[in-house]
């Protein structure tokens, strides 16, 4: 059966269909001999020669969701120019190929999911599907109500506006138990929606750098028990849950 291209790639655990698209317009992608760059492309994995990056694909065996608690210093990425240590170099035992829902920027920790299943990273990263994902950030600076409800309310970037969000101060790193700590406070942050550093940039808005971010929830799932550079893989109910995740529902909860 024919299907367009960015969705066999995605299928095949290539990499996301966002990312299957920007293979396919860069000339990365062949079947059956030549390049194709039209998104609109179709083809069938079972008759035609579908090659990618020059390995040629095939149908997709068993698959794998990992929760990845990512250290600061590695790039939510499968490869890299700079030569920098990827989140995928930190899989070790599992045959399949994996690569990462989404990013966590350089500078950053926490939770990323990884796998080689097409519809859910589709669906975690479709905007539809509202998943909450969850920060602890340090903060250069104590902003003050209203500016934290301006954030929750929703503000303009790159000309469009952000979704609501909640935001929550945290009790001081120093009695956290982080000895140490300089004394700057720590908020929690929930979002719906992932643009670019958009956490980092809500609170420069508000004139507060970000000293320190880490992600410690997706959905339902938190990091607790799970150490830097250490990840587990989702069982099957889990993977379930988060692919009927949508918003508020009755799945979801």
């Amino acid at each position: 059966m024919q299907e367009r291209l960015q969705k066999i790639i995605a299928t095949a655990g290539i990499a996301s269909r966002r990312k299957a698209e920007e293979m396919i317009t860069q000339g990365r992608v062949m079947v059956n001999g030549p390049v194709v760059r039209e998104l609109g492309s179709k083809a069938d994995l079972e008759n035609d020669h579908i090659k990618v990056d020059g390995k040629l694909l095939s149908q997709p065996g068993r698959r794998v969701t990992l929760l990845l608690n990512k250290p600061i210093g590695v790039i939510s990425s499968v490869s890299d120019p700079q030569k920098r240590q990827t989140v995928v170099s930190l899989v070790r035992g599992i045959k399949e190929r994996v690569y990462p829902v989404g990013r966590l920027d350089y500078q950053s920790s926490g939770l990323l999911l990884l796998t080689n299943d097409g519809d859910l990273a589709n669906h975690m990263m479709a905007r539809a599907s509202a998943v909450p994902r969850t920060y602890h950030v340090k903060l250069e600076g104590s902003p003050d109500s209203k500016a934290l409800a301006k954030l929750e309310q929703g503000i303009v970037l790159d000309g469009q506006r952000t979704a609501p969000c909640q935001i929550r101060a945290l009790v001081q790193a120093s009695r956290r138990g982080n000895p140490g700590s300089s004394g700057k406070p720590w908020y929690e942050i929930t979002l719906v929606e992932g643009r670019y550093h958009q956490v980092r940039r809500m609170f420069e808005r508000i004139g507060c750098a970000v000293v320190k971010l880490k992600r410690v929830r997706i959905a339902f799932l938190t990091d607790h028990g799970l150490a830097p550079g250490r990840y587990r893989q989702l069982t099957p109910d889990e993977v379930t849950r988060l692919k009927h995740w949508k918003g508020n529902s009755a799945a979801a909860k």
